[in-house]
């Protein structure tokens, strides 16, 4: 069912709304990017050097994503609170920041352990080799914690910035387009990272690796220059006329000036909702917990496929097939971005509310996971089905995700979208954390006692048990969101409904 909105005067309207939306595609690409360097470095290039085993990785990225869970409930009330430019600012630096600290981690271990350089690390056995890797992990641990506190800014930002730029019914394509900078950044790592790393590393650069990570995380301060010479709120925006304005705010059935004005007015004295009373409404536990169930799944690609590659077909990450392995993975995800354009389809020939519409297309996302389970069977007849399935499992989390996010501005006050999706975020993080920390204790433990299941032995067999778990997580949560939130349901303060 589609809105009416006048246009004023017969004017034109601009779109600069696009602009908003492929600079919050930018940063979501960096953020992804930054992550991918230790995923796609710390196997062929930083565990030689350190001798960590699966267990000190998993460690790592669950405590990355702890921490990201933790900050995600704050960091969308801070954004909240300093609204969306400067939060937005915030958060970008803080974790390009500590991007660029994992370069340090090498010279700090050298520099705690007294040991001359790095080679003299490589080379060490015995107990010594076990304090290089102790150290090691919690240097890398405070860099991942800067990373994490300064990453949970950047979905609360951009919900709220696509919120603000765009009405409820284009905000899931909207959404879906800069989350597909997720798949973006996930593209484009495997195809720079190592190469960057082994570019640096046989010119004598350290080992490479260091660069990798001050080149990639110096991409966020480039990136805090544009948006803030480009962002304004909506009402504010010279780049933005009066016609563009009224489409933005057509959920709110006003136009031209009067829209603008209502826009300044809301800005000012925006109803919100005090942060503890949000766990009163089933709409934030539907989000806490749908989130919760899926996005590990998520996670759990994103850090361990280049070891899976690595471990089950022997590929290391600067191989030729190995990236390319990865680079059709994440371009099949990118199938996301129709996903994200579903729901509108379904509300414009079924005339159903956002929420049904929403709820109608994550069944469908839902079911795609269910084929992660056919993935290590497959995998035996070529390392290419694997790939393929994983690409597709992708796909649908990423459409699940940019319709979690649009739950959110369907069904909460503007200016608590932030908080929402920050509390979503620690979800994400919890979920993500368990995951990551149960699969790199799972996978030692598989080498180790040669552990067998379902006709697989070691380590394959632990990616086939964790693939199982990816596949039904979805409909899991489908179901629990739609136990919560049977029907579509406005949040309301004092008795009035959010716009």
């Amino acid at each position: 069912m589609e809105h009416s909105y006048s246009v004023p005067n017969g004017q034109k309207m601009t779109n600069f709304r696009w602009v908003i939306c492929v600079l919050l595609f930018l940063a979501t690409t960096v953020n992804y990017m930054d992550r991918q360097v230790l995923s796609l470095t710390w196997k062929d290039f930083i565990a030689p050097e350190f001798h960590w085993t699966d267990t000190n990785y998993g460690y790592i990225t669950a405590i990355f994503s702890l921490v990201y869970a933790i900050a995600n409930l704050f960091a969308g009330r801070f954004i909240d609170w300093m609204g969306t430019k400067r939060g937005y600012l915030w958060a970008i630096f803080v974790w390009s920041v500590g991007a660029c600290l994992h370069a340090f981690c090498g010279l700090a271990t050298e520099y705690t352990l007294g040991i001359e350089n790095a080679e003299s690390m490589i080379s060490a056995t015995g107990a010594l080799a076990s304090t290089i890797a102790i150290t090691s992990v919690y240097y890398f641990i405070a860099a991942r914690i800067v990373l994490g506190v300064g990453e949970a800014g950047n979905f609360p930002a951009a919900i709220k910035a696509t919120a603000e730029y765009f009405p409820k019914k284009d905000r899931a394509y909207a959404t879906s387009i800069f989350n597909a900078g997720a798949t973006v950044g996930a593209l484009v790592a495997p195809l720079s990272i190592p190469l960057l790393a082994r570019f640096f590393q046989q010119a004598g650069v350290g080992n490479g690796w260091e660069m990798a990570f001050i080149v990639i995380g110096a991409l966020g301060f480039v990136w805090m220059g544009l948006w803030m010479f480009y962002y304004k709120k909506p009402a504010e925006n010279p780049r933005v006329n009066a016609a563009e304005l009224n489409y933005m705010e057509q959920d709110s059935h006003q136009s031209g000036e009067d829209a603008r004005e209502k826009a300044c007015e809301e800005d000012t004295k925006a109803a919100t909702i005090p942060f503890w009373q949000c766990f009163r409404f089933p709409q934030t536990w539907a989000v806490i917990l749908g989130r919760f169930l899926t996005d590990g799944v998520w996670w759990f690609f994103l850090f361990w496929i280049p070891a899976y590659i690595s471990d089950v077909y022997g590929f290391s990450s600067d191989t030729g097939t190995a990236q390319m392995l990865i680079f059709v993975l994440y371009a099949l995800t990118m199938l996301s971005i129709y996903g994200g354009k579903l729901p509108t389809i379904i509300i414009n020939r079924t005339g159903l509310n956002p929420y049904a519409a929403r709820m109608r297309a994550m069944f469908i996302f839902a079911l795609f996971p269910l084929l992660a389970i056919l993935a290590q069977p497959l995998g035996a007849y070529s390392y290419w089905w694997p790939v393929i399935i994983i690409g597709l499992a992708g796909a649908a989390h990423q459409s699940w995700s940019a319709n979690m996010y649009s739950i959110v501005g369907d069904m909460f006050p503007k200016s608590t979208i932030a908080t929402i999706i920050g509390m979503g975020g620690m979800a994400s993080g919890l979920g993500a954390s368990a995951i990551n920390l149960g699969s790199g204790k799972l996978f030692d433990y598989a080498a180790e006692t040669n552990m067998q299941w379902m006709g697989f032995e070691g380590k394959p067999a632990g990616y086939f048990i964790i693939f199982c778990i990816c596949g039904v997580s979805y409909l899991i949560g489908w179901c629990v969101i739609k136990l919560l939130v049977p029907k579509y349901k406005i949040v309301q303060i004092n008795g009035q409904e959010s716009k």
